[in-house]
């Protein structure tokens, strides 16, 4: 059984969001005259290189934003096999960086009307009515808190029909609103709502409008034959060759091939410093609202985010495996936080063969996202982000007071 959509939308609904393509972002070979580089270099190597070989990492890509201006560098290679170095082109599963995209498709529908995140599942999916699970607001599903999902799909669910059955069945384990369990089938079913609510498959509307809106030439959900020469080989933790197989919801949970300089560009969106659509920025801008207080994190929509200064203990907590993988106490925020300027912004993201951070500070006008082609530490992934945007601020502000 397939669900139908629930509501058309005309090619000129989306027209301005679609259209509004822009050059992509810069790439170290760009930036490589910047007198800028010779300084920043050396604080990624000293992070990553270490890395790289006390967990086995054979591919890197790391870009930085300072001061507003792009960088990236890049290390080792793209596949073992082949030595294949990794380079400006290469494609890297994002994992659950994903759901970023998700949450800006969805903040884009409200504000267009399609759907509101105070809705109930029950709206979009009416099989659902009157069970636990359609009484749980779209913002629950952003927001990791309609009341204990489990964090993966179950293995046995292999289409709609099924996946249906299974939430007709979802007995919750709390009261919506007041715990934080974070979830892929929860972001999924928010992704798998807003692409019905906009008449569109939700990967076509990824790769067809909000890619290209963003100036996003490098990124995909099913990467095309051309590219995939520059797709990574990923590793699992024990050195096997791996890479996403998909199944349900993956598309909208966890299904993004990017590289460094694409990711950069959208962290330059998230930080309002791209010339893109008024509407995709406000609905940029909209995922940093803070909803609920779970631990020592602010959960936005999707996004996590922490007053800054912060401290990396704050930081490890934060994104630590026992609030990614336990129901943690969440308070909602009342009335939700505006976005703010002076937090650190981040989202984890791992694939069986990929690890991935993202992490940006507005005010600073700084951030980082690390690739890598196997499933290494997140600590190791924050701790590293920490070192080198510590350096880079210090020496920034060193600069400027001179």
């Amino acid at each position: 059984m397939k669900l139908k959509a629930l509501r058309l939308v005309t090619a000129a609904t989306f027209a301005t969001f679609a259209l509004c393509a822009l050059s992509p972002a810069s790439h170290a070979a760009d930036q490589n005259a910047d007198h800028d580089t010779a300084r920043i270099k050396p604080a990624v190597d000293a992070a990553i290189q270490p890395l790289m070989a006390k967990y086995h990492v054979a591919g890197m890509a790391v870009g930085v934003i300072v001061a507003g201006k792009p960088y990236v560098f890049d290390y080792g290679v793209a596949s073992t096999q082949t030595g294949k170095p990794v380079t400006r082109d290469t494609l890297f599963e994002l994992g659950s960086v994903s759901k970023t995209f998700t949450a800006t498709l969805a903040s884009y529908a409200q504000l267009d009307g399609k759907l509101s995140l105070s809705d109930s599942t029950g709206q979009y999916l009416p099989t659902l009515r009157g069970t636990p699970f359609g009484k749980v607001s779209l913002l629950n599903l952003g927001t990791h808190t309609p009341g204990g999902l489990p964090l993966q799909v179950p293995d046995d669910i292999h289409n709609d029909a099924q996946l249906l059955e299974y939430f007709r069945n979802w007995q919750p384990a709390h009261a919506p609103g007041t715990y934080r369990t974070y979830s892929n089938p929860g972001i999924g079913t928010l992704g798998f709502i807003t692409a019905k609510s906009m008449g569109q498959n939700f990967t076509a509307l990824v790769q067809q409008r909000l890619f290209p809106a963003l100036g996003m030439k490098n990124s995909y959900i099913d990467v095309p034959a051309a590219r995939l020469p520059d797709y990574a080989q990923g590793y699992t933790k024990d050195g096997a060759p791996i890479r996403l197989q998909g199944g349900m919801l993956a598309a909208e949970a966890y299904g993004v091939k990017s590289n460094a300089a694409d990711m950069l560009r959208f962290m330059q969106a998230n930080m309002n410093m791209l010339p893109i659509d008024d509407k995709l920025q406000r609905a940029i801008d909209a995922t940093h609202t803070g909803y609920f207080k779970a631990s020592v994190l602010t959960q936005d929509l999707i996004w996590e985010q922490y007053p800054y200064p912060v401290a990396l203990k704050t930081l490890q907590a934060g994104n630590s495996p026992e609030i990614a993988l336990n129901a943690t106490p969440a308070a909602a925020i009342e009335p939700p936080l505006p976005p703010q300027q002076d937090v650190w912004i981040n989202k984890t993201g791992s694939t069986n063969g990929f690890g991935s951070y993202i992490a940006f500070v507005p005010r600073q006008r700084m951030g980082i996202v690390i690739l890598g082609n196997r499933n290494f530490p997140i600590e190791a992934r924050v701790n590293a982000a920490y070192q080198i945007l510590t350096t880079l601020s210090a020496a920034s502000n060193t600069s400027k007071a001179k």
